[in-house]
């Protein structure tokens, strides 16, 4: 493929700007958005948004598995997937997947090549939207308590028309399963909301499975200074995300997609179509190999890194403490 055009300067200022408050935000730091403090991040947000503009020419050009394989290989290190035989190449598919980090979606696209079809339904963000040729594969969710109605029958008609749907049901991140263990991984699947099993009664030839990405956060960022501006757990695996999407001394993760068995709707109501996506979901944590979560405690951080700069750490306390 030739190399994308080169983005104008307007767009990439706009994309950084974008980066630049969507970090500000993981951070829980937008009260100083408009101070120097924005500064900082200015780099970081400006190497992404190269990174997003290409990838959204690719995507154009190539269609969202290549262009999603591409990025992948610039954010981390492999892509390792199994199951893949169970996806069909053709008919009305639902595909329910956790959400552990920013790499978990390309790594999902790039694994789903096969469906070149797929949609994809995702909270609206400006980021999403400045990337035209990407959006035109997303079903955008309103933040709070928006209308949801116009994404149920996005979903539907698209799965009618015997498309490919790719879910979240958390509608947050979620914990790694193999940075933080099975046990938080499976307590987030209480939280896995019930629309998805919606989709497929609306539209009873829909056939679906459960996907779960795992290995894309590293344990290594949980332990970085920025994470400590953020008290609750759920804040702190956000930042780490987007961190290790912006820092490239993160981008060494091997990344896994693991799918379930595929499954037609029976005579099950909605209730029953829910607990049997949650049920495949625990499946595939609990057949994960057995390790030990790197990341659930947080030590000294190692030999050479912050462990040395108690400056900067009382810096970053009492930025927290204010």
């Amino acid at each position: 493929m030739p190399l994308p055009p080169p983005a104008s300067p307007d767009l990439l200022d706009a994309l950084t700007e974008i980066n630049v408050d969507d970090l500000l935000d993981a951070a829980g730091l937008m009260r100083w958005r408009h101070t120097p403090l924005r500064r900082l991040f200015r780099a970081p947000a400006r190497r992404f948004a190269r990174l997003a503009h290409e990838f959204d020419q690719r995507v154009g050009a190539q269609g969202l598995a290549a262009g999603s394989a591409w990025l992948l290989q610039q954010v981390t290190a492999a892509l390792h997937v199994s199951g893949d035989c169970h996806v069909p190449a053709s008919g009305p598919l639902l595909i329910v997947a956790n959400h552990p980090g920013m790499s978990d979606t390309i790594a999902l696209l790039s694994a789903l090549a096969c469906r070149p079809d797929l949609r994809v339904i995702a909270g609206d963000r400006p980021f999403l939207r400045a990337l035209p040729q990407v959006a035109r594969s997303l079903i955008l969710v309103p933040e709070g308590d928006g209308e949801r109605l116009p994404v149920l029958r996005a979903g539907v008609a698209h799965l009618k028309q015997g498309g490919a749907l790719l879910n979240f049901p958390a509608g947050r991140i979620e914990p790694d399963p193999a940075t933080f263990g099975p046990h938080q991984a499976l307590a987030s699947l209480q939280d896995w909301s019930d629309s998805a099993a919606l989709f497929v009664r609306r539209v009873p030839q829909t056939r679906w499975l459960a996907a779960l990405v795992s290995d894309v956060v590293s344990a290594q960022v949980q332990r970085h200074p920025l994470t400590w501006l953020r008290r609750s757990a759920h804040d702190k695996e956000k930042l780490a995300a987007a961190l290790q999407v912006a820092l490239p001394r993160y981008h060494d993760m091997s990344a896994r997609v693991a799918f379930g068995p595929l499954q037609t709707l029976g005579a099950e109501d909605a209730g029953s179509l829910h607990a049997a996506m949650v049920a495949q979901a625990r499946q595939l944590i609990e057949a994960l190999p057995c390790r030990e979560a790197a990341a659930t405690s947080r030590g000294p951080a190692s030999r050479g890194g912050w462990q040395r700069h108690p400056a900067e750490r009382a810096a970053l306390r009492r930025l927290v403490d204010r």
